[in-house]
């Protein structure tokens, strides 16, 4: 890692201090995609990641165009929507961009300013302030949009007691797998098209609050083949952070084009969720049929104790054991990290997951970029989209 990009990550509290307290935001109240069968895409996620049923929407609640399955695995909340009908507006969503992000939702203390104050900053509206109610009580919600068709939808809960949002019922299932140790969500990537990530990082700043406190540019994230572009973007309590990453121009077809061209349009790219223990998450997630990236080469794994050295740091953790599954590590002053991607979880090559552990570090993995895309790399070759 550059001392540059050491100066930046570590003078975190500084920056953050930058952070405008306009619209404070409680952490991420939860993640909706638009599914072809929410259904099937439910059992997916209970089996392969240890997602646990909790709320439902569907026809046998009122519900007549489209039907939600909700689930939970401690802190983290996703919701799987899928229209009813072909008159449905979320039909052109996956159509257009296959499974995907639809909706990264913010908690918030009071969802009518959120929305007055990011709208008088110029967002572009997706749902007014509205107030849904039921024997529960009344959550307060109201959207704008990002990029793509993105949307950061602001919940105000606190007036509700219920399961999940009025109009949802808890969702009793005899089959709930163990959990695989995921606790909360770390970061989510947003993948923007050619020149348009200062676009966005300005969005946030202006438009949300948001500090840019670590950037990457083509010089840093680069293979022989390929390169792109990354700011990160957090809130001022930096509970919320939003990479984004644009493509560079390289000799080949970098993964963001390839993310780009095949979900048609800027969206999410990856989600990361944390975990306290990524042997026993990984090693459970494998032996539930996820397919991770494949392992870096062995002078990977020769180099890593030098490279905690530089920081002096220890390795906690079994390096043979982490060599095993793939995992990566990183160092930066304030500890290390390990962290693993997932192979796509659709067949368009778009959206992953990725699994990371911070033991004390507060970047990105930014040493682990080389050995990362080429690992990405050999994807897309044996796709024949590189």
């Amino acid at each position: 890692m550059s001392k540059k990009i050491e100066s930046v990550n570590y003078g975190l509290e500084k920056i953050f201090e930058g952070a405008q307290d306009f619209l404070p935001l409680l952490g991420t109240d939860y993640v909706e995609f638009y599914v072809g069968n929410a259904k099937q895409s439910a059992h997916f996620y209970k089996t392969a990641f240890g997602f646990q049923s909790h709320a439902y929407k569907g026809l046998e609640t009122g519900s007549k165009d489209s039907v939600s399955y909700v689930l939970t695995q401690d802190k983290i909340k996703i919701i799987l929507t899928t229209p009813l009908n072909s008159k449905s507006p979320i039909n052109d969503h996956i159509v257009k961009h296959g499974d995907g992000v639809k909706v990264v939702a913010l908690w918030v203390e009071d969802a009518r300013q959120a929305y007055k104050e990011t709208i008088s900053r110029g967002a572009n509206s997706y749902m007014e302030p509205t107030v849904e109610k039921d024997e529960f009580g009344e959550v307060v919600r109201a959207g704008i949009y990002t990029y793509g068709e993105t949307v950061h939808m602001f919940v105000e809960r606190k007036n509700y007691t219920g399961a999940f949002l009025p109009g949802f019922v808890k969702w009793e299932s005899e089959y709930n797998p163990p959990s695989s140790g995921l606790k909360y969500i770390d970061h989510m990537v947003g993948n923007v098209g050619w020149n348009q990530m200062n676009t966005w990082v300005k969005f946030y700043e202006d438009v949300m609050g948001f500090v840019n406190f670590l950037s990457f540019d083509d010089k840093q994230i680069h293979t022989e083949y390929s390169a792109l572009m990354s700011k990160v973007m957090s809130n001022g309590n930096g509970r919320i952070k939003f990479p984004i990453n644009e493509p560079a121009k390289g000799k080949k077809r970098s993964q963001i084009e390839e993310y780009l061209d095949f979900y048609e349009g800027a969206g999410v790219q990856h989600i990361a969720m944390a975990t306290d223990d990524i042997i026993k998450t990984v090693s459970q997630l494998k032996a539930n049929g996820i397919e991770f990236l494949s392992t870096p080469p062995e002078a990977y794994y020769r180099a890593v104790p030098g490279r905690l050295e530089t920081f002096s740091h220890e390795l906690k953790e079994d390096i043979e054991k982490l060599k095993g599954l793939g995992i990566m590590i990183d160092a930066d002053e304030e500890g290390y990290l390990l962290q693993i991607f997932t192979k796509p979880l659709e067949d368009r090559p778009t959206l992953f997951f990725e699994i990371i552990q911070r033991m004390g570090a507060r970047g990105f993995g930014a040493g682990n970029f080389k050995a990362l895309f080429e690992s990405i790399e050999r994807e897309q070759a044996k796709r024949g989209t590189l």
